[in-house]
């Protein structure tokens, strides 16, 4: 039988793994011609993912992420009162991850534990616990596979790259918040262009939020400073930009925007859904690398069609008086327009 040592061996091998490929994946070049505010550096996403990946709230040898997994409490030194770190009692096969502590015969452990001194395994349904369960069960299946044979680190490494990529490909491929049938297309023309310009400012307007930093700024704070505070703020985020999207997906869309307003709004949705991951950092740590890793498309989509969206405006000709309804959404996206004519398509 595989011995629990072995197990926790491998387990351990998979985290520098499972990190060093999320970080290789995550890191991209944004198109740099176009200069907005949507656009984050490469390096914001690598450093906030190296953040998350060695997060250490209490200082006991354990990464956050890890504390998910092993059912331990990330502020708290020795969660099980064992007279020594979690770090510790994980390097002595003395904690194990908690999908491993549910398969019958699979601990070799001498150590047996008052049921009333451990607390509840953390709530099932989260990405991390998810890759704790895809992980283990592709784990057993390989061994069995190669008739019980000890598995090697290479072997390990591709489980636990397999099993963050089918993860991340689940939520990647997740369908878009709307698709072409669902929107009312206009007529064509100057007037059609105005007036969604009036009412898309409207519904930006409507839907702001007086947080003035991004979601990344904030998760920034929260993990450099372990700074909890700052997760609402997030939320606020998230939820301006999921009603922003409800709002556009309402409004007639002229012709000629029909394409890159769909881009636009089905982008903003998933930045909702990758800003409301970011705030679940604390509990579900993966949901947050995965939101992280998609940050950058979801960006570049974001800001490819706001540029498609200004030359139309540019093209068209079209320009409204200051401080008139729809003249700041019409100066915003020709801005962006011409930022990235300035300075040449890629």
């Amino acid at each position: 039988m595989h011995t629990m040592g072995q197990i926790l061996q491998n387990w351990r091998v998979i985290t520098a793994t499972l990190f060093s490929m999320v970080l290789v994946v995550g890191v991209y070049m944004f198109a740099r011609s176009v200069e907005s505010p949507l656009v984050a550096q490469a390096s914001t996403e690598s450093e906030l993912l190296q953040a998350i990946a060695t997060r250490d709230s209490d200082g006991d040898g354990l990464s956050d992420w890890e504390e998910a997994l092993y059912g331990t409490d990330a502020h708290i030194t020795d969660t099980f009162h064992l007279s020594m770190t979690d770090g510790e009692a994980v390097a002595k096969g003395l904690v194990v991850p908690k999908a491993i502590a549910n398969i019958p015969g699979a601990t070799s452990s001498p150590v047996s534990f008052d049921a009333d001194g451990l607390p509840p395994p953390p709530a099932g349904g989260t990405l991390t616990d998810a890759f704790t369960q895809s992980f283990l069960a592709l784990y057993f299946s390989t061994k069995q596979a190669k008739g019980g044979a000890d598995l090697s680190e290479a072997d390990t490494q591709n489980i636990a790259e397999e099993t963050i990529k089918s993860l991340s490909s689940i939520v990647a491929i997740a369908p878009n918040y709307k698709s072409a049938k669902d929107l009312t297309v206009s007529g064509p023309g100057v007037d059609a262009l105005k007036a969604f310009a009036v009412n898309a400012e409207a519904v930006f307007l409507k839907h702001s939020t007086n947080v003035k930093g991004s979601e990344l700024v904030y998760l920034k704070d929260a993990l450099e400073n372990n700074n909890a505070t700052v997760f609402p703020y997030i939320v606020a985020l998230a939820k301006s930009y999921r009603d922003t999207a409800v709002g556009l997906a309402v409004l007639p869309v002229p012709k000629e925007l029909a394409t890159d307003v769909l881009v636009f709004i089905n982008a903003l949705m998933r930045k909702s859904e990758i800003a409301s991951d970011l705030a679940r950092v604390n509990d579900d740590p993966l949901a947050a690398i995965i939101a992280l890793e998609q940050y950058p498309q979801v960006l570049q989509s974001l800001g490819t069609a706001s540029v498609h969206i200004g030359e139309i405006y540019q093209t068209a000709h079209i320009s409204l008086p200051a401080d008139t309804p729809g003249a700041s959404f019409v100066d915003l996206f020709k801005y962006f327009a011409a930022r990235q004519q300035a300075i040449g398509k890629p």
